[in-house]
């Protein structure tokens, strides 16, 4: 199973250092720091999704932060404290257990919880076939104090060597709610040893984990991202599968270790096999970040390129990415393809670079022979970007098509409805609506209002009218 799982939440340097990049739909400001939230869950990445690496270098440089959320992150840890201790003091015990036990289960899960896989903005540890062997090796009154007690212990080297502040002690207090459902579940069904004819009861155990594990993270999610119930939900979906699948696992090892608690060390194997795939991985995902940054950076220096031959396309440029980000937010693109639009955002005026300044900068309208010049410049800018390769390479197609229209009267192919890709339907409508609203040597700038009106008229016609009304809800006009 994959158990702890890391969110990190921020909104300095994705994908451009010079850019807040996360949308301030998604995000909520953090008094300047970041919190990240382990639940018991599986990322919700799967093997083959592309890795995040903005994300990644995020969650990152987070960890070494102090909390910002306090005060949320307080009342979880506290609430989490007096069930647990509460329970510890008030329930019988209803099964025996011993010191070894309780060490053995310790270290073990200890050792799991070191054995972490990055997911984007996420960790992922292998916990769950010791936690639900711990079902049945401690007493479900005292589950949820083993697991937190352990989860700190694992904890100790990085709060040694100073890598992780002490009050994020709180967030790995806060990750130990999802034991407190099976705890209940078991103290009220299932006090007696492991037995196949209580399979129901260990189900409805497992449902109870996911329960609290996504009660819990969406009530700390919430202080920091504008998040619905139902997209915490979806994103998690993913994780509470795999530990689904791994749950039989811990099970079968309860049979064995039930009673001889010493042979629950015989998963370790198994976690050092884990340990050498998460080491692989972060070798891949190291080389990828570095590929990537070799990407941002002749991006962002195409964009110095694009400011220092005009100014205005440089700045105006740059306002774009910031529109184009938060409407791709609030339609939920994949990570992939909201990279591939703020690239975009950046780039598409690049080929602009290639049109004589006397025309970009020509006082008044274009004439017929200016503009047919004018509009080879989303040709000349994917030519650019392809020669780059790569994600570039990828952005130019999507570079070509940024002044195609939804009814087919655009440039340079002509191309109509979903036929445009989707982030190049963002980058247009986000584009017209900056054009409008800055001012021109040609023209004064027209207001919000009067922009919005002008995008809805043209929705249907010039712009998708579902981007239409996504930037009109993020501009909240």
């Amino acid at each position: 199973m994959f158990d702890r799982v890391t969110w990190t939440i921020t909104l300095e340097g994705y994908v451009f250092p010079s850019i807040k990049g996360l949308s301030r739909l998604s995000v909520k400001r953090a008094n300047g720091g970041a919190d990240h939230c382990k639940v018991t869950a599986a990322s919700p990445a799967t093997s083959g999704a592309p890795i995040d690496d903005g994300l990644i270098e995020l969650s990152r440089a987070s960890a070494s932060r102090h909390l910002a959320q306090r005060s949320s992150t307080a009342v979880l840890a506290l609430g989490f404290f007096v069930a647990a201790l509460g329970a510890l003091a008030l329930l019988p015990a209803m099964r025996g257990t011993s010191l070894t036990a309780i060490v053995v289960c310790m270290g073990c899960y200890a050792l799991a919880s070191r054995v972490r896989f990055e997911f984007g903005n996420v960790f992922a540890v292998p916990t769950e076939p010791i936690f639900v062997a711990m079902w049945f090796l401690v007493p479900p009154r005292m589950l949820p104090v083993v697991v937190c007690a352990s989860l700190i212990v694992a904890e100790l080297p990085d709060l040694l060597r100073r890598r992780t502040p002490v009050d994020r002690l709180a967030l790995f207090v806060i990750s130990s709610w999802f034991s407190v459902g099976p705890a209940l579940v078991l103290f009220l069904w299932a006090s007696h040893p492991p037995r196949w004819s209580s399979a129901p009861i260990y189900v409805a155990a497992l449902g109870a984990q996911f329960l609290f594990d996504y009660v819990s993270n969406y009530l700390m999610m919430r202080r920091v991202a504008s998040i619905t119930a139902l997209a915490q939900l979806r994103s998690v979906l993913p994780a509470f599968a795999v530990d689904a699948l791994l749950a039989p696992l811990g099970l079968l090892v309860a049979f064995t270790a039930y009673g001889r608690p010493w042979t629950l060390v015989l998963v370790l194997p198994v976690l050092l096999l884990f340990s050498t795939f998460a080491r692989e991985r972060q070798h891949r995902i190291d080389n990828a970040i570095e590929l990537s940054n070799a990407y941002r950076g002749t991006a962002m220096l195409l964009g110095d390129v694009i400011e220092a031959d005009d100014e205005y396309t440089g700045s105006h440029s740059r306002h774009v990415v910031d529109l184009v980000v938060a409407v791709a937010d609030g339609l939920g693109l994949e990570p992939r393809d909201r990279r591939r639009a703020e690239f975009a955002a950046l780039l598409h005026d690049v080929g602009k670079v290639k049109i004589p300044a006397e025309i970009i900068n020509k006082a008044g309208p274009l004439d017929d022979r200016e503009w047919a010049i004018m509009k080879t410049h989303t040709v000349v800018g994917q030519e650019m970007l392809e020669r780059i390769g790569g994600l570039l390479g990828e952005v130019g197609g999507i570079v070509r098509s940024c002044h195609e229209r939804w009814d087919g009267t655009g440039y340079p192919d002509g191309l109509a409805g979903e036929e445009i890709p989707l982030a190049a339907r963002i980058v247009c409508t986000c584009d017209a609506w900056s054009a409008m609203t800055t001012d021109r040597s040609y023209r004064k700038a027209l207001t919000g209002e009067a922009a919005a009106a002008e995008l809805r008229a043209c929705a249907g016609t010039h712009f998708d009218p579902a981007v239409v009304e996504a930037l009109v809800a993020v501009l909240d006009l």
